[in-house]
């Protein structure tokens, strides 16, 4: 469960999550230990162990933790962490800073995840705790054009990175290495 606390700066934690106040200076330090260079604006999630951080110009932080919890819902990957998920809705909140349409259709999204999330007895779609739960108020909306634009970008965004490649073990494109004939054109282990 991610829970939101800070509409300045948040940071992720493993499932069971609780968002925390980073400070810039933490911020720097986790970036940079890891070899990324980050430019903090004034509003910016991070992951807690510095391996991934998202600037925010559009979308609030609470807006953009519940899309990664939709996220996680749509395609959950245990094995995934949340680095991958961010990576894939990077585009969504990049967009929304253009399209003002685009980010009202995320916004009005989320409120609606909200308010569905409330009429079952939780305080938002962040704080529905079991899994099951978010999941059914996902099939309320699932023919919403919110929920397909989350998903369609998802099955681009998150599955076309080489890091979930390894992950789901899928050997990659083999054009590029002569093909498949001489590499094991039968071999699908990782189906």
């Amino acid at each position: 469960m991610i829970k939101v606390d800070s509409v300045h700066a948040l940071a992720f934690t493993p499932a069971p999550s609780a968002l925390r106040r980073m400070s810039r200076r933490e911020l720097l330090t986790c970036g940079l230990a890891v070899g990324t260079g980050l430019i903090v604006g004034p509003t910016f999630i991070a992951g807690s162990g510095g391996a991934w951080a998202l600037e925010l110009e559009a979308l609030s932080p609470t807006s953009v933790a519940t899309l990664l919890q939709m996220a996680r819902d749509v395609y959950p990957h245990d094995s995934f962490g949340d680095e991958l998920y961010v990576a894939a809705m990077k585009g969504h909140e990049e967009r929304a800073v253009i399209d003002t349409q685009f980010k009202t259709m995320l916004e009005d999204g989320v409120t609606q995840l909200d308010q569905l999330a409330v009429e079952r007895g939780s305080a938002s779609y962040l704080a529905t705790g079991w899994e099951a739960d978010r999941i059914e108020i996902l099939r309320v909306i699932e023919s919403d054009p919110f929920f397909q634009t989350i998903r369609g970008g998802l099955v681009v965004g998150l599955y076309n990175q080489p890091a979930v490649w390894a992950l789901l073990g899928y050997e990659g494109a083999s054009f590029d290495k002569g093909g498949y004939i001489d590499r094991g054109f039968d071999d699908i282990a990782w189906l």
